[in-house]
């Protein structure tokens, strides 16, 4: 593509000022050329940090602007599905926050737009958690390192109970919908060693049963701080996750592949793994060719000028990981055990 992309951002949170808006503006061609954020007096703070000419006030404008080629949706979790279906629908190309959507039928509905407008990019950011280490996982399991994956275990927290904090965004089930802590950015890294879930049975907790919202009212918290899952895995491991903000002084995040003749282990930097005769885990050098990084504007550049597809994270490994996060809170709701695929 010779002309300028321009790009309009909506929503510009920690995530789109830390990576987003400079990963963009460092790519010849790209132009960021709008921002809008919660208020005109935020937007015109991200606007002047990087030097972005204008702001709009609403996020419709964004979209209704003919000179914008693409959207970057950083808002919370409750608008992600309404612009990504209005900018798709106006021509736009969409790259949206992680955390998909408010729940699986959100997010089949942003896909099944994005399949009606196979000419533009739609990209969820992926999870960056394992970005590092993927391609050695997938390979070393393919190559039987393992052998038969039999169990995996995941957990992520390690943070006492904190009673006093204010209600925050992702603990709003209004603005976060069925997303819990760190569950869905797990699962989708889980997704792409071994494959989806089967079948999910979960339990959760809220101990703190009210928080002071910003206008100052006491509003209820509905989004779990505690979640326990069990689920049958497509490859034939049952898996074990646990995700928690109230497990102090806990172990960091960890991952366990556990197969019938070795064992993988993240830790969240380093990648480790024994086979049966060994006598501890050694840490696995991860190959320089295998070794991935952060490129996420990069690829919805690259993918909009025709140079490659979108590979981390498409709509449709989207909509399996919000179905899973779906199927979590059924379960936790119902007491029962819930199938995936959801029809």
């Amino acid at each position: 593509m010779s002309q300028a992309i321009r790009v309009g951002v909506i929503g510009a949170g920690t995530n789109t000022k830390l990576h987003h808006i400079p990963g963009l503006q460092a790519i010849e061609g790209v132009e960021i050329v709008t921002v809008c954020n919660r208020s005109r007096e935020s937007s015109e703070r991200v606007a002047k940090e990087f030097n972005i000419p204008s702001t709009h006030a609403h996020w419709t404008d964004v979209i209704e602007d003919e000179t914008i080629d693409a959207i970057v949706i950083g808002t919370w979790p409750y608008l992600h599905a309404p612009i990504t279906i209005e900018a798709l629908e106006a021509g736009k190309h969409v790259l949206v926050e992680a955390r998909m959507a408010m729940d699986a039928v959100e997010a089949r509905q942003m896909y099944e737009t994005s399949v009606a407008h196979p000419e533009l990019v739609a990209q969820v950011v992926p999870s960056p958690f394992t970005l590092g280490v993927d391609a050695t996982v997938k390979r070393l399991i393919a190559e039987g390192f393992i052998g038969e994956p039999l169990a995996i275990e995941i957990h992520h927290g390690n943070t006492l109970l904190d009673r006093d904090s204010p209600l925050h965004w992702r603990q709003d089930s209004d603005l976060s919908g069925h997303n819990v802590l760190t569950m869905g950015i797990w699962y989708e890294s889980l997704m792409r060693w071994v494959g989806e879930a089967t079948r999910v049975t979960a339990m959760g907790r809220v101990f703190q049963k009210m928080r002071r919202a910003a206008d100052g009212s006491m509003r209820a918290v509905r989004v779990p701080e505690h979640v326990e899952i069990i689920a049958d895995m497509a490859c034939g491991a049952l898996a074990h996750m646990r995700f928690s903000a109230v497990t102090g002084m806990a172990s960091g995040p960890e991952a366990f592949v556990y197969g019938s003749d070795g064992t993988l282990r993240f830790d969240g930097a380093d990648l480790f793994g024994g086979r049966r005769g060994d006598k501890e885990l050694k840490k696995i050098e991860i190959p320089s060719n295998e070794r991935a990084s952060w490129r996420v504007e990069a690829e919805f550049i690259g993918a909009i000028r025709g140079e490659e597809p979108v590979r981390l994270t498409t709509f449709r490994d989207g909509v399996k990981y919000m179905e899973f996060t779906t199927a979590v809170a059924q379960s936790i709701e119902s007491g029962g055990t819930i199938e995936l695929p959801m029809v």
